[in-house]
C-alpha cells in the first residue's frame, strides 16, 4: 500500500473515531445532568461543545482561544503562603480550552500516527531546558525545604500551558492568510478590552484589563498594551496600504490612551526600548524619530493629570520613608521593590543552584529575582538563554523575509519583546497569563514565517500533516 492510500484510509476513520468520543461524551454527560447544579452542567455542556469544535475544526478553536485570553473571568483555587502576601492559583476558561485542545490533539494523533506532539523547532531545546529547571527545583524544594508540592505543580503547569499555545499554533498554521486573520482577531481583542478599559476612567483610579477581580493588575494590563502596541507599529511601517495604515493608526491611538490611564509605571519605562527597537530595525526610522520627538515635546502638555502625577509620585510620596538613592527620594512602593531584590540576593545564597522551588519563597514581583529565587542560578541561566535564543531567531528571521506582513510581525514582536523585558523588572511578566499567551502565539507565528515563504502561494491539503515542515524548522536553526 503506497503512503497516499494509507493516509486516506487513515483520515476516513477520523469521523468514526470523533464520533465516538462525542459519544461517550454525551453519555457522561447525561450522568452529569443528576448529579451536578446547572452551573456545573452548562460548564461540562460547554467543555463538550468545544471539544467537539476542536475535532472538527481547530482553527476555530484557536480563534475562540484568542478572545478568551483577554475576555477570560478567572477562580482562584488554592493558595501559596508568603511573609506578607497571599497569591492564588487561578485558573480561567483559556485553561480549560487548551486542556481540550491537548485532548483533542492527542486523539488526532491516534488516528494519523505521522502527527507528532511537538514539531521540532529552534527553541524546542532551551524551552525544554528552562521547563525541566523549574520541575527539578520544585521536586527540590519539596524534598527539602518544605514547597507544597501541588501548588508548585499548578505553578509549573501554569508554565507549561504558556508554552503550549506556542506547540498548537506551529501544529497548525499552514498559510499566511490564517497568519493575518489570527493577528486581527488579536487586534480586535485588543480594541475591545482597550474600550472597556477607557470606559472605567469616569470612575477615576487606575484601569485595568475586565475579569480581573475586584482589585484589577493595571501593570499586567500595560505590559499587555506594550507588546500589542509594538505589534501595531511593526504592521504600521510596514504596509503599503492607505487603509491599513489608517486602521491601524487609530488602534495605536486608542492602546496608547489606554496604557497612559493604566498609570503603570514599569509599562511607560517599557515603551521606551519597544520605540527604540523600531529605530534600530524600521527603514522609516526618521519617521518614528520625528513621532518619537513630538511625544515627548507634546506629552508634558496633553498629558491626563493623573499621569503626571503618578510620575511625580516616584519620587515625591516617600519622603522620610522611601529609600534615599544618590540623594533622590523614591516612593515607599518602589523602596519596597528595591528592598526585596536586596533580601533575594542574600536569600538566594542558601540554594543558590536549584533555588527554593517554584512557589517555595514568599510572593515577589519581579520577574528576573523570582527566577533566580525559585529556580537558583542554573534556572536564571536557562531562562536567559531561553530569552537570548528567541529574540535571536525573531531577528533572523527578520533579516531574512522581505514579504511587509512578515517583516512587520518580526518588528513588532522584536519591539514588543525588549518592551516585555524591561516591563519584567517590576512584575512577574513572563509568567504572566494575559500577557504570555499573545506572546507565545505571536512567537509561534513568526517562527513559521521561513517555512511558508517555502512553500506554494496555493493553499495546501487540509489533510496535510504539519510533519512535513519540521525538517525545514529544524534546519533553518
Amino acid at each position: 500500500m503506497d503512503i497516499r492510500t494509507k493516509e486516506k484510509g487513515q483520515t476516513s476513520l477520523q469521523p468514526i473515531f470523533s464520533l465516538l468520543i462525542m459519544l461517550s461524551a454525551a453519555i457522561a454527560f447525561a450522568f452529569l445532568l443528576q448529579e451536578y447544579s446547572i452551573t456545573q452542567t452548562l460548564a461540562v455542556a460547554g467543555g463538550i461543545i468545544f471539544l467537539a469544535v476542536c475535532l472538527i475544526n481547530t482553527e476555530i478553536a484557536l480563534y475562540l482561544l484568542i478572545f478568551a485570553m483577554l475576555l477570560s473571568p478567572e477562580f482562584i483555587v488554592g493558595a501559596t503562603e508568603g511573609d506578607s502576601l497571599d497569591r492564588g492559583v487561578t485558573l480561567r476558561i483559556d485553561d480549560f480550552l487548551l486542556l481540550i485542545m491537548g485532548f483533542s490533539w492527542l486523539a488526532k494523533m491516534a488516528i494519523k500516527k505521522e502527527l507528532g506532539i511537538f514539531l521540532k523547532t529552534p527553541l524546542n531545546a532551551p524551552i525544554a531546558f528552562y521547563l525541566l529547571v523549574c520541575l527539578f527545583s520544585t521536586l527540590f524544594g519539596y524534598l527539602f525545604i518544605k514547597v507544597d508540592l501541588m501548588t508548585g505543580f499548578f505553578f509549573v503547569l501554569k508554565y507549561f500551558e504558556y508554552i503550549f499555545v506556542y506547540f498548537v499554533v506551529i501544529n497548525h498554521i499552514k498559510t499566511e492568510r490564517q497568519m493575518q486573520n489570527f493577528m486581527w482577531a488579536m487586534l480586535i481583542v485588543c480594541v475591545i478590552v482597550s474600550v472597556i478599559g477607557l470606559a472605567q476612567t469616569p470612575e477615576g483610579g487606575r484601569i485595568s484589563a475586565p475579569f480581573e477581580g475586584e482589585i484589577g493588575e493595571p501593570n499586567t494590563f500595560g505590559g499587555y498594551l506594550v507588546f500589542m502596541i509594538s505589534i501595531t507599529i511593526g504592521l504600521l511601517l510596514t504596509t503599503i496600504s492607505f487603509r491599513a495604515q489608517l486602521i491601524y493608526g487609530i488602534m495605536i491611538s486608542i492602546f496608547v490612551i489606554c496604557l497612559l490611564f493604566t498609570l503603570s509605571r514599569s509599562s511607560y519605562l517599557s515603551l521606551i526600548p519597544a520605540v527604540l527597537t523600531f529605530v534600530w530595525l524600521s527603514k522609516k526610522r526618521k519617521m518614528v524619530l520625528t513621532a518619537l520627538a513630538l511625544a515627548f515635546i507634546l506629552l508634558p502638555f496633553i498629558a491626563p493629570e493623573a499621569v503626571k502625577e503618578r510620575v511625580a509620585y516616584t519620587y515625591t510620596k516617600g519622603k522620610d520613608r522611601g529609600l534615599n538613592i544618590s540623594g533622590v527620594q523614591v516612593d515607599t512602593s518602589t523602596s519596597d521593590r528595591l528592598m526585596s531584590w536586596a533580601v533575594v540576593s542574600r536569600d538566594f545564597i542558601k540554594h543558590p543552584f536549584l533555588g527554593f522551588g517554584v512557589t517555595g519563597y514568599r510572593f515577589l514581583d519581579a520577574q528576573y529575582f523570582k527566577v533566580l529565587i525559585d529556580t537558583g542560578l542554573i534556572g536564571l541561566f536557562a531562562f536567559f538563554f531561553l530569552l537570548y535564543r528567541i529574540f535571536f531567531r525573531a531577528y533572523h528571521i527578520f533579516k531574512e523575509t522581505q514579504k511587509p506582513f512578515h517583516r512587520g510581525l518580526c518588528m513588532g514582536f522584536m519591539a514588543g519583546f525588549a518592551g516585555l523585558l524591561v516591563h519584567a523588572i517590576g512584575a512577574n511578566t513572563f509568567i504572566i497569563v494575559r500577557i504570555m499567551e499573545p506572546f507565545w502565539f505571536v512567537l509561534a507565528m513568526v517562527v513559521m514565517i521561513p517555512s511558508l515563504e517555502a512553500e506554494p502561494e496555493h493553499e495546501p491539503d487540509a489533510n496535510l500533516p504539519p510533519g512535513h515542515i519540521a525538517n525545514r524548522l529544524k534546519a533553518e536553526d
